[in-house]
């Protein structure tokens, strides 16, 4: 399974978000995580188009998730960022060459199809599984309280302080 670097940035921008008391800019998230502005925003349009954020316009506009981060899962953005279709398609490869199986023959799908699309279910329950509010948690167990708090002051600073760069997590 072989995802786009913008599902990475996406989440790493909601686990950010959860600890927003402002709207943040795009411009602020490509800076805190040293990014391309651009490529940046269009993860977060891809984001907002799916619900899971909103742009606030104005002097003090930005993003903020639309829900509880509790209600957003690891699934909903990679949906948003990467799209919604399986990881495999198949293209009947059975039906080709000297040895071809009759379409008519061809009831359900085959073997290979089958492993491939539970795979892909499976991948899919295990996402769907995992909230942003469980990967907040999880950078709270694994670097400490300060670590999103820090990250909170940084983000309500003008240019930022030093506190963030004692944690660089999400």
């Amino acid at each position: 399974m072989k995802l786009s670097g913008g599902v990475e940035w996406a989440l790493h921008c909601c686990v950010v978000l959860t600890t927003a008391t402002e709207p943040v800019p795009a411009a602020r998230l490509a800076e805190l995580h040293d990014v391309s502005g651009s490529y940046l925003a269009k993860q977060l349009q891809a984001l907002s188009r799916a619900g899971l954020v909103t742009s606030v316009q104005g002097k003090a506009g930005g993003y903020v998730l639309t829900r509880s981060p509790e209600l957003i899962t690891v699934l909903d953005v990679v949906t948003a960022v990467d799209g919604a279709q399986p990881a495999f398609v198949c293209t009947e490869i059975r039906q080709r060459g000297p040895l071809a199986t009759p379409r008519e023959t061809c009831t359900r799908p085959c073997p290979v199809a089958r492993a491939m699309a539970s795979a892909d279910a499976a991948w899919r329950a295990a996402l769907g599984a995992v909230t942003i509010a469980d990967l907040a948690h999880d950078v709270d167990e694994d670097y400490g309280p300060t670590a999103l708090a820090g990250i909170r002051g940084w983000l309500s600073g003008p240019d930022g302080d030093d506190t963030a760069d004692q944690h660089r997590v999400p």
